[in-house]
């Protein structure tokens, strides 16, 4: 019987309490209308097991008729639908159907690369079919060749991927069901180690060695002069070599069982060369090399794959180490083809195997990647089930032992190899979906460095705080619906595993900040939840620069999307602690600055420069007072005494602002938008004014120059100037708040009062006005020096203007590479977090008076 519902591993134990709810309420149902049924033996209903698939529900009755396919029995059963959907359980109008285990197949064993037969007997008249693990394969032609009469069904080429449950189906009244759950052997796996070997052709005996864990084999070709001894799933042949009798001989090993030979796998060869020649490396094993040589040898007994050695200083030396424990080897191809009804039993096998060799395991960075790749598998199959706190205990076993303290070095190997680098975060990706799968129950995990919290509210509010050793992190959901299950998994240890790489890291795994607190997986089930706040301890305290980020698996990277910091303060009071308040469900942690002698650096560069900077403006500034009459007695030096003073005021005002910008963001970590907000808006038109009033001497250069004729009124140019100076810096200072007010990402995140640029690119609204204004000042330079040197300034001038202009020229000429080199430097901070182009940014942007 077919029940529309997700199938719960808790059905896979007879014992356990919803195997024998279930059970009880159909057979009280089943019972109570087949009572009326006069072929049926009252009191005869058993429910022995359930299986996925939905959940089936395998009953057996005892009946007076041979088969159930009676209108009785089919009325019946349309007459139970009713009764069980009253009890809450949903069943399909064609759910029911009559089944027998029969032995379908042709052979007692199938291997790999053989075509299977399987042969269905017709007891029922109807039309028969097959299903493959309830697939049709009629689907697949290439795969599956069905009989014109349909009762055999040939499968080519099968592979362990082939294993499951086929069977015949009879349609009827009731469908009858043959079927018979179909094991693949597993796939032989003969280790010969190197298959060229040279050995030095003089008197010596050499050794091949041959294994194979489940099957026999035997070396075929040899001489009566060669020796075979047999050892624990190893044969070695010793062969003896003569001097002079040099050339090569191949030795092949195969599988004894003749069924299984002319296959590809059935046997694998060895080629022995025998040379004239001096070697520096000798082995009677792996053969002889000369310096610099590698060669690929077996694993030690009890793991499966293969290491490579080097020739060095006259002995072969292990270089690379791919070597994985049989047994976890094994249940990777027990996972390949995993189906949810094995889960438990798997999941308890791998947590045992693991548990029982831990200290290898946490050593070799490719098993830990195996497992890793076995516990995507488990967390990929279950997603059609639901999962009970047995299996989820075993999982969280397994992760507790690979991500311990002593893996961490072996985590280090896989995140510094761009090919395993991913391993990490496929791990985080596993836990997170299986943890959507979970039952609905209360239920508390606890290991080493894992806890999980699952638990169904009675309230509106959720609280709770990590047990963990070393831990204090707190978890606060302040508003959620009634029984809503929430999952919590605090973790102790990813934070010295999981890449540090953040949005602005590029896809490089390289970033200047660290993960220093724990990481939390939060899931709510099928529940929008709008409001998170996490307390996290640090880890480490000499870090700063707080960041709230969860790990973006589409970006694969941490992002602070929809996450805030501020300060943990209990009763008023600073704790040390940091916390986060997110919009959102995922994996959350805390990412933070290396504090560091070079960034002290710095900032006391730019504080000193800064402060120089000021203190010269103001000397300007007095200057100009005295001179000012004395200066501005025609109009091409007065406007380029306006030009000076703008420039001066407003770089000076800037200053100022940029000292209560760093003042704001020392004080508080994260930089508060609400108090940044004003400073970062005057810096920016006041930085945008110096530029502009930058362009308008330019300009002004450019039209006593070029256009020599032309003459405009003093209160006109002036009104230009100041429209141009002030007025373009206040409109686009104002643009760039009302464009990014609304997802409040006009002040940067990162700790500092500017421009944001990771999650809006505001700070664009500065740099490319700037580096524009730049760009026209460099032509117009061109242009004006190009103009002077062909005719001469003085041609069309009075020398007073004449001296102005060589004066302007000058400015121009000095100032626009400075400002040029200082803002490419401030670009070159965006791209890249090398230190020495803050400091050389810091050093030109404080001294830009």
């Amino acid at each position: 019987m077919k029940i529309d519902g997700v199938f719960d591993t808790s059905l896979n134990n007879p014992n356990n309490e919803k195997f024998k709810i279930l059970a009880r309420k159909i057979e009280s149902a089943i019972e109570e209308i087949y009572k009326n049924v006069l072929a049926y033996r009252k009191g005869s209903v058993k429910v022995f097991r359930f299986r996925p698939g939905s959940i089936i529900a395998d009953y057996q009755i005892e009946s007076t008729d041979s088969s159930p396919n009676s209108p009785a029995f089919a009325e019946a059963n349309t007459q139970l639908i009713s009764v069980l959907k009253d009890q809450g359980i949903t069943v399909a109008p064609n759910a029911f159907a009559q089944s027998e285990q029969k032995i379908l197949s042709t052979a007692k064993n199938w291997y790999p690369e053989q075509n299977m037969v399987l042969k269905c007997e017709r007891l029922y008249s109807g039309t028969m079919r097959w299903t493959v693990n309830d697939q049709d394969p009629a689907q697949n032609k290439v795969k599956y060749v069905i009989s014109d009469d349909s009762s055999t069904l040939t499968v080519n080429n099968v592979n362990e991927n082939d294993k499951g449950r086929y069977a015949c189906i009879i349609d009827r009244t009731i469908p009858y069901i043959q079927w018979q759950d179909i094991v693949i052997e597993t796939l032989p796996d003969i280790i010969v180690g190197e298959n060229v070997r040279k050995f030095q052709c003089v008197d010596q005996t050499v050794s091949l060695k041959c294994c194979e864990e489940t099957y026999s084999v035997e070396w075929t070709q040899i001489t009566s002069d060669d020796v075979v001894t047999s050892e624990d799933k190893c044969i070695t042949l010793r062969h003896t070599i003569k001097t002079g009798n040099c050339g090569s001989k191949t030795f092949t090993c195969r599988l004894k069982d003749p069924v299984l030979q002319g296959f590809t796998y059935s046997s694998k060869s060895v080629i022995v060369n025998k040379v004239n020649a001096v070697f520096s490396c000798k082995d009677a094993t792996f053969g002889d090399g000369q310096e610099g040589d590698t060669l690929t040898g077996p694993c030690e007994k009890g793991k499966e794959g293969t290491i490579k050695y080097r020739c060095s200083s006259g002995r072969w030396v292990p270089q690379e180490t791919n070597c994985i424990l049989q047994v976890i080897k094994n249940l990777e191809k027990d996972a390949a083809v995993l189906v949810v009804q094995n889960i438990p039993v798997f999941v308890a096998q791998l947590s045992l195997a693991t548990e029982n060799n831990t200290q290898v395991i946490t050593q070799s960075a490719v098993t830990v990647q195996t497992i890793v790749g076995i516990l995507v598998k488990v967390s990929g199959v279950s997603q059609n089930i639901i999962i009970n706190q047995p299996v989820m205990e075993d999982f969280l076993k397994t992760v507790d032992i690979i991500v311990s303290t002593s893996a961490i070095e072996t985590w280090n190997k896989l995140n510094n190899n761009n090919k395993t680098d991913n391993t990490s975060t496929a791990l985080l990706k596993a836990i997170e979906d299986i943890s959507n799968r979970l039952t609905n129950a209360n239920f508390r995990i606890n290991a080493t460095s894992i806890e999980l919290n699952r638990t169904v509210t009675n309230t509106t509010f959720y609280s709770g705080i990590s047990n963990l050793p070393n831990s204090t992190t707190e978890i606060q959901i302040p508003e959620i619906p009634l029984s809503t299950a929430i999952t919590i998994i605090v973790l102790t240890t990813l934070d010295s595993i999981l890449p540090t790489r953040d949005t602005r890291s590029n896809g490089s795994s390289k970033s200047d900040v660290r993960i220093n607190g724990d990481v939390v997986v939060v899931k709510v089930d099928n529940k929008t939840i709008n409001n998170i706040s996490f307390a996290f301890d640090i880890t480490n305290k000499s870090l700063g620069n707080p960041q709230c980020v969860f790990w973006n698996f589409y970006l694969d990277a941490w992002d602070s999307t929809g996450c805030k910091a501020k300060s943990y303060k209990s009763k008023g009071i600073e704790t040390g602690k940091i916390t986060c308040e997110c919009d959102h469900t995922t994996s959350f942690s805390i990412l933070m600055s290396p504090f560091s002698i070079y960034q002290m650096a710095s900032a006391c560069i730019t504080y000193i420069g800064v402060a120089f900077s000021m203190a010269s403006l103001i000397i300007c500034l007095i200057i100009e007072t005295i001179v000012w009459r004395s200066m501005t007695r025609n109009d091409t030096s007065y406007m380029r005494h306006v030009s000076i003073v703008n420039i001066a005021v407003s770089l000076l005002i800037a200053n100022v602002c940029f000292i209560i910008g760093a003042a704001v963001a020392e004080s508080e970590q994260p930089t508060s938008v609400g108090r940044c907000s004003p400073v970062v808006f005057f810096m920016h038109f006041f930085y945008l004014a110096l530029f502009f009033w930058m362009l308008m001497s330019a300009l002004l250069l450019f039209y006593r120059t070029v256009m020599v004729f032309s003459q405009m009124s003093r209160a006109k140019m002036m009104a230009i100037a100041y429209i141009v100076g002030y007025g373009a810096p206040l409109l686009i200072a104002a643009i760039t708040v009302a464009s990014t007010a609304g997802p409040q990402n006009y002040v940067s995140k990162r700790n500092a009062c500017w421009l944001n640029w990771y999650e809006s690119k505001a700070l664009l609204a500065f740099m490319i006005p700037a580096l524009t204004i730049v760009a026209i000042n460099l032509l117009v330079l061109i242009v004006v020096l190009y103009k002077m040197l062909r005719r001469g300034v003085g041609a069309a001038t009075q020398p007073d203007e004449k001296d102005a202009l060589v004066v302007i020229a000058r400015c121009v000429a000095i100032l626009t590479p400075i400002f040029c080199l200082t803002w490419g430097f401030g670009i070159g901070t965006m791209v890249s977090q090398d230190l020495s182009n803050r400091v050389v940014f810091a050093l030109l942007n404080s001294l830009q008076h």
